[in-house]
């Protein structure tokens, strides 16, 4: 009887002991043993950086399939099921992620090729990836890293089309370093000889590490705020390049981040070469992108239905003390456009700076409600979270779940309120699976 892809993604996170471990050799012997689909795959634009991956590519893809191209992507991680993390071209400007019967496929012929050796969970996925993109047409394969760069298991693309670095800040400190010099030259490990790379906003020690790192392998770059510009303006976004002006719609995903997630994306669009992307194809695409979980507004399903007529419920996977900031400040633009008192509902794992996460809000968060993240023994528990939140100046209290905290709070006011549910991608996740929310993007 055929293994559900369920079933073989859990015996494949038993062919390494850690869930991450950073390193090129293991996957590149695999993929020689698949015969080297990354080396058959369609021109590749791959994307690095701490926050606004995600939201970059969701933009470029959008906007790549309204000018008609056919476009593979890939993500990480996946909010409800592994499957969103392989979207398929189907079309001229269609897609869709992976459906079973071709995961499974892949799957299993990426294990009987891997012989149970060992190999991380990302890195075997990752390989399968590679089979399922090199077997379809396409125009272009979007890759996200996993994490970092150099050495992240996306980086075994020789000669990228183009590359994206997002914003650097502090993140999985344990693997990529300190400060944000030793990050940086971490993420722009993924620059190539050649391959023009689009820099979103950048600190300045980010920005010398990519300067330097570009010009020891002769990497051009398209630099915001040198290069390229975006802003918002009387409610719309203007684009800006020395030559070029471009006056746009906001775009479909809420706060001003991701204005400057467009601006990459369009200046991604405008130098890809080979591709003729016009203003019409970028309006739509800005209009139409949809990224689950980057502060979406839950305005349907169970969880909703908890919550009075007039309040709002919000989530978003924001987990590190850099997103934190980006959600406090479009939070605090919501609020200045209609004022409701806000509650946080947070899930982290401990890998991640609670303390400097919940800071970010101060003064702007009513109460926070902590729970455990479902299903995760990295989770801090409730009764930890609360005594992190309340350090940083916060009212804060535990929940024992989701449900639990959604009563609090309704108890705890009757008034218009605005919920915002925070803290971690797996938590995002389970509020979609319980909501009853598809995270299709």
């Amino acid at each position: 009887m055929p293994r559900s892809s369920d079933r073989l993604l859990k015996e494949l996170r038993r062919l390494h002991p850690s869930l991450i471990d950073l390193s090129l050799g293991r996957i590149e012997r695999l993929l020689h043993a698949l015969g080297d689909p990354h080396k058959k795959l369609p021109p590749v634009v791959h994307v690095s950086g701490t926050n606004g991956k995600g939201s970059v590519l969701a933009f470029l893809k959008a906007i790549l399939e309204a000018n008609g191209q056919k476009v593979h992507s890939f993500t990480s991680p996946h909010l409800v099921r592994f499957h969103e993390r392989i979207h398929l071209a189907n079309g001229a400007g269609t897609s869709s992620e992976i459906n079973e019967d071709e995961l499974t496929d892949v799957l299993s012929r990426t294990e009987q090729a891997n012989k149970s050796q060992d190999i991380t969970f990302f890195e075997i996925t990752t390989a399968a990836a590679y089979l399922a993109f090199s077997e379809r047409e396409a125009d272009i394969v979007l890759l996200e890293t996993g994490l970092g760069g150099r050495l992240d298991a996306t980086n075994v693309v020789d000669h990228p089309a183009l590359t994206i670095i997002m914003p650097i800040s502090i993140d999985h400190t344990r693997f990529l370093g300190d400060t944000i010099s030793e990050i940086a030259f971490e993420k722009a490990g993924i620059l190539k000889q050649g391959a023009p790379c689009v820099v979103a906003r950048q600190t300045d020690d980010a920005l010398d590490v990519i300067k330097t790192h570009a010009k020891k392998v002769g990497a051009p770059l398209i630099v915001h705020g040198r290069d390229w510009d975006v802003f918002s303006e009387q409610g719309r976004l203007i684009y800006q390049e020395e030559d070029v002006f471009l006056d746009l719609p906001l775009p479909a995903l809420t706060g001003p981040h991701q204005i400057e997630n467009a601006g990459a994306a369009i200046a991604a669009a405008r130098h890809l070469k080979g591709v003729d992307i016009g203003e019409e194809a970028i309006e739509e695409g800005l209009g139409n992108v949809r990224w689950p979980a980057r502060l979406e507004r839950l305005r349907n399903g169970a969880l909703a239905a908890m919550t009075g007529d007039e309040d709002e419920l919000w989530l978003d996977g924001g987990h590190n003390p850099a997103a934190a900031q980006i959600l406090a400040q479009a939070l605090a633009d919501i609020e200045e456009r209609c004022s409701k008192p806000l509650y946080l509902i947070t899930g982290m794992l401990k890998t991640k700076e609670a303390g400097s996460f919940f800071q970010a809000f101060s003064g702007l968060a009513h109460k926070v409600v902590t729970i455990p993240v479902p299903g995760s023994q990295k989770s801090y528990s409730s009764v930890e979270l609360a005594d992190q939140a309340t350090e940083a100046g916060l009212d804060a209290s535990p929940a024992n779940s989701l449900h639990a905290a959604l009563e609090a709070i309704g108890i705890d006011s009757s008034e218009p309120k605005r919920i915002l549910v925070c803290g971690s991608l797996y938590l995002a996740g389970h509020v979609l699976e319980v909501n009853g929310n598809s995270a299709q993007k």
